[in-house]
């Protein structure tokens, strides 16, 4: 599977479909047709309109769409998306709303890099905008990465968080969301032995794959039944020639994307049905519950070989974090040397991609914080979206959140001494 041929194949397949959903728009949308009221040319209509919106979404970063936010002096305040720090990889950005004064809360929010872009959590961004002063790691897409700039594994990742967390200073709040929340951990604990004053106040780790195998679901036990040889194999490709990062190595975001689907192939199926039938009426609008949606969910992107690979080997075959043997560039990174960090996971009862179990694992690694400084939080009937962009977010975990947050703003305690953290 690791060659140009076979990743231009599947970028072809879609372009194709694409194009075939474009030119049944046209032919169902011709004047000429209207001549002859035959419902055939309103169901080509609709499913031309359909097919070519959702596979154009495939290759196209989604917009941020975040135009303003109202402040507490009741006023719209507009939102300009500002690259904090640039890197080839990920740049760290900051939602910074003009005419407003500095939020005393400072909150990085760490983004997955599991297929989607950070406008995944756009919602959780929107909800947080008006109590805080917001960032967030906004992930490349592999394949506009040139080859020139090297790899990226996990390591580098947790190395990319440790930057972004010295840049904001110890101020700072972390919300890591998912796939991220073991390397965040792993993160925290690099700067407590490295340069514990950059510390964070709280990590707050939401629906992570801490310890996979404490509750083993079919997508967190993947890794276990294949083999790393049988995983390069069938999931990595090499870009190319269409995009800068030709060449690279990279699990491709359409082949994850397929993967997605087929885990719930007849729920998908019945909604593209459905909204074929609601175009055709009439019923259907740009920005309706299915566009709103899918527009996001099929929007995909590259993940580098070596990252991918890595997690899988190192998170979910080795339980590296979850046995505290995670290792940065040759150091052992010790968990337990956590100890005034304040720590709180939140897990969904209903959490079929990282079960209850897996994510407040890590307030046992946190074997130096005292109990007072770790808190879970078990939300009724929610799924994995849910805990941090649905109802259960809104309503339940983010007030949850603010108050740990709030809790955890004072001064610092270092070794039984008071001390001001200097401001980031």
């Amino acid at each position: 599977m690791r060659y140009m041929a076979t990743y231009d194949m599947m970028e072809t397949i879609r372009n194709t479909n694409q194009w075939l959903g474009a030119s049944a728009l046209a032919l169902g949308s011709y004047p000429a047709v209207a001549m002859m009221p035959n419902p055939a040319f309103q169901w080509l209509r609709a499913w031309g309109e359909v097919t070519e919106r959702a596979f154009s979404r495939m290759v196209a970063k989604p917009d941020w769409g975040i135009g303003s936010v109202v402040g507490e002096d009741g006023r719209d305040h507009l939102v300009e998306v500002k690259v904090e720090v640039p890197r080839p990889f990920g740049d760290l950005i900051h939602f910074k709303v003009q005419g407003r004064a500095e939020m005393k809360r400072r909150v990085l929010l760490v983004a997955p890099m599991s297929g989607h872009y950070a406008t995944l959590l756009r919602s959780t961004v929107i909800s947080l905008l008006p109590d805080c002063e917001v960032y967030i790691t906004d992930w490349h897409n592999a394949r506009d990465i040139p080859v020139s700039e090297g790899k990226f594994d996990i390591e580098d990742y947790t190395l990319y968080l440790v930057d972004f967390m010295k840049h904001l200073g110890p101020n700072t709040h972390v919300i890591a969301v998912c796939q991220p929340a073991p390397l965040t951990l792993a993160a925290t604990a690099y700067l407590a032995e490295e340069d514990p004053k950059a510390q964070p106040r709280s990590l707050t780790l939401i629906g992570g794959p801490i310890d996979p195998d404490a509750t083993p679901t079919e997508v967190t036990d993947f890794g276990n039944r294949v083999t790393m040889g049988q995983l390069e194999q069938a999931m990595i490709q090499r870009v190319g020639y269409k995009y800068k990062g030709v060449g690279r190595k990279v699990y491709p975001g359409l082949l994850q994307l397929s993967s997605f689907i087929a885990m719930n192939m007849d729920n998908h199926s019945k909604a593209f049905a459905d909204q074929i039938q609601r175009v055709a009426k009439g019923e259907a609008g740009e920005h309706d519950r299915h566009n709103k949606f899918y527009d996001e969910y099929l929007a995909v992107m590259d993940m580098t070989a070596e990252f991918y690979l890595s997690t899988v080997e190192r998170i979910f075959k080795g339980l590296e974090i979850a046995r505290n043997e995670f290792t940065v560039a040759g150091k052992k990174v010790d968990i337990g040397k956590i100890t005034d960090v304040a720590v709180k996971t939140v897990e969904g009862e209903k959490d079929d991609i990282s079960a209850p179990g897996q994510c407040v694992a890590a307030l046992d690694l946190c074997t130096g914080l005292p109990d007072s400084k770790k808190a879970n939080h078990l939300e009724p009937g929610a799924g994995h979206y849910g805990i941090f962009a649905g109802k259960s977010w809104r309503t339940n975990i983010r007030p949850l959140v603010l108050d740990f947050i709030d809790a955890n703003s004072g001064p610092r305690v270092v070794a039984g001494k008071d001390t001001e953290a200097k401001a980031g």
